[in-house]
């Protein structure tokens, strides 16, 4: 089978998307751009190029995948594809992928038809979409004049080519100012194929695309729950939600027992497949205890991120006779969005009674349970 590598430029300044970072470390969908795009082509080598002073985002980026370090680009995007086809020479795939990194949603099966193009014998292959809007130009005159759409189409990437022509290409005309990759190798005589394009393949340019490309993603949205018991003790206070409460009794437990938190991180660590709060954190670990239990929510918060999700919301309800939660609430809202570095909006806090049923109607203990909702 033929060796295949993926370029993937990610060299740009990304100025016409008007966003704070370069538009491709911008999150899209909860996951910095870049990110998706690299994970767009899953199973194939990817070798990524960034521009100058992008290493850092860029490592923040593709954090825990398994790519090489990036190849620093040049000042336009062909010089960045010819230094990008230069650091695969070492073990030279037989084809490449030339790839932009703000076209995060590729659809597998473009790549596999691009592919198939370049195994059946040709020098390069070009996903392309059919214009279907009317066009027109607009003259020196300020008068608009109709352009004839047949026949008029699309460019997209991945553009696909014999690793070696391709590379032979843009070493002969390095300086050569192209428009794309398929242009260049036209102009070294290679035989390029079209492919059908998606419409779906967008190329996220301006800040709008980013609303437009998130409602193609949809959203793979998650929700888990957590629940926690804690029995009262001698004491003097409590800590829950957060938040250190007067009280008649402590609440025994490894670490400062607070339920509330102990639940929601429960509830994150479900929502990404990470088990539970004892698995993290075994009571059999002295370091744990009497621990604050902001470091563990912290922690359930800090592998959401990891994993590219961001939290939705966060629910919990106290169960207790006593302490009332009531004049606290707002205090613990405050707290645990803090802590999980979201606004107070996306955070409940509720409480009930069992109407002096069960061990908490006895108040013998505390119990809480939450949902959180996270967005991956």
């Amino acid at each position: 089978m033929p060796r295949i590598a993926v370029l993937i430029v990610a060299a740009g300044k990304g100025e016409r998307a008007g966003t704070e970072l370069p538009k491709q470390y911008e999150r899209l969908a909860g996951k910095p751009m870049l990110r998706r795009t690299v994970e767009a082509f899953g199973g194939y080598p990817v070798q990524v190029v960034i521009g100058a002073g992008q290493q850092e985002l860029a490592a923040q980026a593709l954090a825990g995948l398994s790519v090489p370090s990036p190849v620093t680009g040049g000042v336009t995007r062909q010089e960045s594809v010819r230094l990008g086809l230069e650091a695969l020479a070492k073990d030279a795939p037989d084809f490449v992928l030339i790839h932009d990194a703000a076209r995060p949603l590729v659809s597998r099966k473009v790549i596999e038809d691009v592919v198939k193009a370049l195994e059946a014998g040709a020098d390069g292959a070009l996903p392309m979409v059919a214009a279907s809007d009317t066009l027109r130009r607009a003259g020196d005159d300020g008068r608009w004049t109709l352009v004839n759409r047949e026949n008029l189409y699309r460019a997209q990437t991945p553009q696909g080519f014999v690793y070696a022509k391709i590379t032979k290409a843009h070493r002969a005309h390095a300086g050569t100012d192209v428009t794309d990759d398929v242009a260049l190798a036209e102009l070294a005589g290679l035989k390029v194929q079209m492919v059908e394009g998606e419409e779906k393949n967008i190329k996220v340019t301006r800040k709008q695309d980013f609303a437009l490309a998130e409602s193609l993603i949809g959203a793979d949205v998650r929700t888990a729950s957590g629940y926690d018991v804690h029995k009262f003790k001698d004491g003097d206070h409590i800590w829950l939600c957060g938040l250190k409460i007067p009280h008649t009794h402590g609440l025994e437990g490894h670490s400062d027992a607070d339920v509330g938190l102990h639940a929601i991180t429960d509830a994150l660590l479900g929502c990404i497949g990470e088990g539970d709060i004892g698995q993290h954190f075994p009571p059999s670990d002295e370091r744990w205890r009497g621990a604050a239990s902001w470091k563990f929510l912290d922690h359930a918060a800090s592998l959401v991120a990891a994993k590219g999700g961001t939290i939705n919301h966060v629910d919990v309800t106290i169960i207790c006779e006593r302490p009332k939660v009531g004049p606290h609430r707002d205090a613990m809202k405050a707290k645990i969005a803090e802590i999980l570095k979201i606004e107070e909006s996306r955070v409940s806090v509720k409480a009930t009674t069992t109407e002096g049923l069960g061990f908490t109607g006895r108040r013998e203990g505390i119990a809480a349970q939450a949902m959180a909702t996270v967005r991956l």
